[in-house]
């Protein structure tokens, strides 16, 4: 059998645990020397300590396949589903506070991409809505970590720069897109994805979530716990 104990870390680390600082190896109990013995032992005696502690619905949460809850996957004929020139042409586009939320993000993270990369964006807001890692709402999905350092979720709520809408053909459009996800549109552009990065950095969670999709700038990845 083999352990490898950065997973083990990274288990641990995700129900807000954390191992002894150890180095980075894999220990086999049927090749590996009598010296690691005793630092296995250790290792998952500190393990079955710490894994009692923590709560048995959230081990359950943990441990269950993510399947969202509310997108429909596979239907991509879905006529509510516009182009950016048919959103265009619609009315004025108005909503709640979550309406808000998801449209200001649209447009602060996703306002220079395609149609497709705009849509792929409030998928990922979506899914974690969805995800038991996550906040319930969208404006607490949104702003997860606002305010302390390298800690939001979403880089406009924490780069230091005014929020400020001056594109408002933008607007228009983003905000139709925010009603029509809102609305139950399906989700069938990321594949459940719940993260997403640019293509000019390289965020250690991309290293370990396997990638789905790719719009524009930003690569889509699905979390697995």
């Amino acid at each position: 059998m083999k352990m490898s104990l950065r997973a083990l870390a990274v288990c641990l680390a995700c129900c807000g645990l954390a191992l002894p600082a150890t180095a980075d190896v894999t220990y086999s109990s049927s090749t590996g020397g009598a010296g690691l013995a005793p630092m296995l032992g250790h290792v998952m005696g500190v393990e079955a300590a710490s894994l009692a502690s923590v709560p048995a619905g959230r081990l359950q949460r943990l441990a269950t396949p993510f399947v969202p809850q509310r997108g429909r996957q596979g239907q991509g004929n879905d006529p509510r589903v516009m182009t950016a020139s048919g959103l265009a042409a619609l009315g004025p586009s108005r909503g709640n506070r979550q309406w808000r939320c998801l449209t200001e993000a649209l447009y602060f993270e996703a306002r220079g991409e395609d149609v497709s990369g705009q849509y792929a964006v409030a998928e990922v807001i979506l899914n974690r809505v969805d995800h038991p890692n996550y906040p319930d709402t969208i404006c607490e999905v949104v702003n997860e970590g606002t305010g302390r350092r390298y800690a939001c979720q979403f880089t406009y709520t924490c780069d230091g720069r005014p929020e400020e809408i001056h594109d408002t053909a933008a607007w228009h459009r983003l905000g139709h897109i925010s009603r029509i996800m809102m609305d139950g549109a399906p989700r069938d552009l990321t594949h459940g994805a719940t993260h997403y990065h640019a293509t000019w950095v390289n965020p250690r969670w991309a290293r370990v979530y396997p990638r789905t999709a790719q719009y524009g700038v930003h690569i889509f990845y699905r979390q697995q716990y």
